[in-house]
Formats: structure tokens, sequence, C-alpha cells
């Protein structure tokens, strides 16, 4: 029986996980990664936390499971994306802490490179919408800011990665410098035509090209690990940004099928096939994933405040104690008896890309409770959800017919129940929910061989709920009307 180790470096945690061949978990291992906010609106993590608490995990999962170094057939990476670290290549330290995807410290330089009138040929080029959200203006605001680190980076003595080429980095003893294609394209610094960095975009954000990681396949072998990290050198074949190896772990293989992860944000993919779909709405045309030089493509809708809404009722706001609490509380009442919340605490994403937005409840009265505040944050999830779907459908992808869902925030029942209103579909919730950690190993499985096609994946693909919609279009309507003039009211708060 073949093992894959996945390594799934996310927002909140590190995570290591071993799939036997048939699919099947043989054991896991997490530890929480401390969040960083030096100042309203930036989000940092520490580098070595993030190498140290991934490397443990995974030499905990592999004890767990019985085996060692040299059982493991292969090493697939899935990683939080757009985060951005500037290292040495000569000691492999750090510069600086990383900047994490959240981080919104650059949104002044966003606005004036789309002031200067960059936006329409970053995205043709790109697919992408000029944001702090994306690397590109972060590495710059690093090499601008660091001590001599322009000059450094431009002598090649500086290494830029987000967190895949990072890891890939200290995994291989220092001998990797790479990215896979998924995560290239969320840089704004990978021309998806030329499929490569691509040097308009390189001169728009003042990016060396001594700095950048060589682009590789998703799926193959790009190097293996140094013995000395897990006591054996192993096969490292599979590398994917989070969302698209979870849309890899949900199977959605065929052009119109989407998934949507409720982690800390919200993100919604749909397999656009060979066709780099150019959004008219605001979505981001992103790389879902390569293979022996093909490409696949995706688009894709990304939500700021997910799962991250409930972490602030628990940790902000002490309304409830553990995150999974919050389903009891919201089923205490019907609905949320016109509170809306929207929770741009660091702007709206897609479509709006609002850097400025910020956080708001409307429609409280005397009688709310927190038991309405939590209905209306399981709402807002939903909402932020309605609104990529709907700029798809505007996008020509046609109506969507379900919707496959997986991540933390999956497993509540009410939130389901809802998207399913909003939508008027059924979402699908499959038995494994850690379909970016399952997706890693898929594609790390089928680059070492251990799979042979992605037929015997979707034969091991396996429904747990179907949540099919049981409120209609006159009450989907008002719901979403209301929702727009909060989003309205929110956009135009501007602080002073």
């Amino acid at each position: 029986m073949a093992h894959v180790l996945a390594l799934d470096q996310g927002t909140t945690s590190s995570r290591a996980m071993i799939f036997d061949d048939a699919g099947r978990v043989c054991s896991s291992a997490q530890r929480e990664l401390t969040q960083h906010y030096p100042q309203p609106g930036w989000v940092e993590h520490d580098p070595h936390e993030i190498l140290s608490s991934q490397f443990d995990c995974a030499r905990q999962a592999i004890a767990m499971a019985g085996l060692k170094a040299g059982d493991i057939a292969a090493i697939g990476i899935a990683n939080q994306r757009e985060t951005t670290v500037l290292w040495e290549r000569a000691t492999g330290r750090a510069l600086a802490p990383a900047i994490v995807w959240q981080d919104r410290r650059t949104a002044q330089r966003c606005e004036q490179l789309r002031e200067q009138g960059w936006s329409a040929l970053v995205r043709e080029r790109a697919g992408l919408e000029i944001d702090p959200y994306f690397s590109a203006t972060k590495l710059a605001w690093l090499l601008d800011r660091l001590p001599d680190a322009r000059v450094r980076a431009e002598r090649g003595e500086l290494a830029f990665g987000t967190i895949d080429s990072w890891l890939l980095w200290h995994l291989s003893g220092g001998r990797l410098h790479v990215t896979d294609a998924s995560n290239a394209s969320r840089t704004l610094l990978y021309d998806l035509q030329a499929r490569n960095w691509g040097a308009v975009l390189l001169d728009c954000f003042g990016i060396p090209a001594s700095v950048l990681p060589t682009v590789v396949d998703s799926i193959g072998q790009c190097g293996e690990t140094d013995p000395e990290v897990f006591g054996a050198a192993i096969p490292m074949t599979g590398i994917g940004g989070d969302q698209q190896a979870a849309t890899f772990g949900q199977c959605c293989f065929s052009p119109g099928m989407a998934k949507n992860t409720y982690g800390t944000g919200c993100f919604l993919l749909m397999n656009t096939g060979h066709e780099a779909v150019v959004s008219r709405h605001h979505l981001l045309t992103t790389v879902a994933w390569a293979s022996a030089g093909e490409v696949c493509h995706a688009l894709e809708g990304s939500v700021f405040m997910g799962g991250a809404v409930v972490q602030w009722l628990r940790d902000g706001l002490g309304v409830i104690e553990r995150a999974a609490d919050v389903q009891a509380l919201a089923a205490q009442v019907p609905d949320a008896e016109g509170v809306v919340m929207v929770p741009a605490f660091t702007g709206l994403g897609a479509p709006y890309w609002d850097a400025q937005a910020r956080g708001s409840v409307f429609g409280l009265t005397r009688g709310s409770s927190a038991a309405h505040l939590a209905r209306a944050a399981l709402d807002a999830i939903a909402q932020q959800t309605a609104d990529l779907v709907e700029a798809m459908r505007l996008d020509g992808t046609g109506d969507l017919r379900e919707l496959r869902v997986d991540g933390g925030a999956a497993s509540n029942d009410l939130l389901m129940q809802i998207q399913a209103d909003l939508l008027g579909v059924p979402v699908v919730r499959p038995q494994m929910l850690e379909t970016t950690a399952l997706g890693a190993a898929y594609l790390a499985g089928l680059g070492a061989g251990v799979w042979t096609d992605r037929g015997v994946l979707e034969r091991q693909w396996v429904q747990d709920r179907v949540f099919e919609p049981q409120r209609n279009a006159d009450w989907r309507a008002t719901q979403r009307a209301r929702w727009a003039d909060a989003v309205a009211c929110a956009r135009n708060w501007r602080p002073t």
C-alpha cells in the first residue's frame, strides 16, 4: 500500500495528513499559527514558525501512521496563497515577517497604480485586480523598506516566494527555488498567456526578475527532500495553492463544476478548462493546475471574511466560547429579524474590491440579541458567496447546477441550508471536508504514479449530505436586495 504525505499550510494553522492509496486518512497532526497584527490593517506571520510548525506536524503524522520517511511515496503541498516571504539565499533566513494575504498596508500604492491606468493591462495579462490581496505590492513594499533589500535583490542575493516556495526551499535544503503555476498566478506577476513571469508586469510593480522562483507544473516531481529533514529523501510531486488544491480534492475536473471553501475566507472556484475566462464583473482568472504542459484554468471569487467572522464573534465579542457554538446560538431565532452584517473588517474582496469599506451591522433594535447577531453572521457568509455566484453567471459561465462545499464551516448545517436557500441550487457536502489536504495528496499521488488517472479519484469522492433549497424566488430576491443595500452603506463609510 502506497502512502502520500500532504502538507497543508494554512492561514491559521499548519497541518500534515497521510493518505493511503484508497484516499483514506491514516494520520493527521495540526498546530495553530500565531497571528500578528502590528498595525490596523496589517497581518503578519513568522516565516520560521511556519517552517517549524509544518515540519513538526509532518514528523508527527509520519510517526502516528507507524511509518518511516522511506515509506512515503510522495509529498504534496497546499499553501495559503499570496502571503509573501523574502529571504537570503545564502542563509535561508527570512528578512522580515511574512506579509499575509489579508494584509492591506499597500492599499494606497494599489490605488496609485489604478489611477496611473494599469488596471486594464494587468487584468488582461495576469487575470487579476490590482489589490493589496496579491503578492506584487507586498514584495515591492519589502524591497523598498528593508535596508539594501532592492540592491541585494538585483544582485541575486535574495529570494522571494509564496509559502509553497518557502517550504520547498527548506525541504530541499536550499536546493529548490520554485513555485507552481497555480501559486504564480496569484502574484500579479504571472502572464497567463506566456505561462511565465511577465516583463511588463514586473515593470508595473517594480520587481527585479532575479528574485523570482522558477515556475513548474502542479503535478510532477520538482525535487526531493533533503534526507536530514525527515530521515530519508522523499519525492515532492504535487504543489497547489490551497484553493486550487481544494478544487482538485473536490474532483471538480470538468468545466462548469464549482466548489466553495469556507475557511478563514471563502473561495469559490469554477473550472473553465483550457479557457482563461476574462471576467467582466471583477472576478479573478487563475490557473487551477498545470500538468505535462497543459493548463486548466478557473474563475474565482475571493471573500476575505468567511469563518473569520465567527472567530470575531468568539474572540472580539465573546458571545460564543467555541466557533462550533455559533450554529446553536444562531438557531435560537428563526431569522436575523432585519439585522444585516457586512463583515468588511479588512475591506471587501470580489466582486467589489473595495479596500476602504469597513465592517458594519445594520438594522439593530432593542430587541436584537446575540442570537440575531450570530444569525446575521451566517447570513453574511452565505450572501458573500451568492455575490460570487451571481458575478460568475453574469460572466457567461451559465447557471450553477450544484455547489460542492468544504472547509471547517461547511460542517455547519444551518449555514449550508442558508447557502442553498440563497443560491436556489443544491449544496453538496462530501464526507472528507479537509479537501485542501486531500487535493495536495491527489496532486502528489498522480505525480508519483500512486494513482493512474483522475477517474480513480472521482470514484473515491463520497457524498455526505445534500442541502436542497427550501425557500422560493421571492424570498431570495428580498434577502439579496437587503444585502445589496447594506453593502452600499458599508462602502460609503470612510474613516477619518
